[in-house]
């Protein structure tokens, strides 16, 4: 699978982890940045990363934040993006299973190293339950 990932500052130590495994699992990863734990702003990495995903350029985005929240609003405001603050294996789970989440979002400062290794496995191998979802779903991606 083609995923892309961006971070801000606060995020880069969880990124550069999250990067390791998904190579070390097979997975295709294009980095949008950023590339240091200098100050930067956010939006300038994690919009990429999602219209990434939005274009088919990349299957999945995974952003990276010091809570997470302003990645995953940025993210958000994709249209055909859909990607959850997650902040235990449950939330990443249930991201897939109920809102067939094409992305995740996590903060560093929130989440322990070894807990977003999980959630991304757990993110990554969690089919879409299908059934009444999908019509949830297609109340997000089409305008009222």
């Amino acid at each position: 699978m083609r995923i892309a990932l961006g971070t801000d500052h606060a995020g880069y130590p969880l990124k550069v982890a999250v990067k390791q495994l998904l190579e070390q699992l097979g997975h295709e990863v294009v980095d949008f940045g950023c590339d240091s734990e200098e100050r930067c702003d956010y939006p300038d990495f994690i919009r990429p990363a999602a219209e990434a995903v939005a274009t088919g350029a990349c299957e999945r985005c995974i952003v990276f934040g010091g809570s997470g929240n302003g990645e995953a609003i940025c993210a958000n405001r994709v249209r055909g993006v859909r990607v959850p603050l997650c902040w235990s294996e449950e939330t990443a789970r249930l991201g897939r299973e109920h809102n067939d989440a094409n992305g995740l979002a996590m903060g560093a400062r929130v989440v322990s190293e070894d807990l977003a290794l999980r959630m991304v496995r757990i993110w990554l191998d969690t089919p879409f339950e299908g059934g009444r979802h999908v019509e949830r779903i297609r109340k997000i991606d089409e305008p009222g």
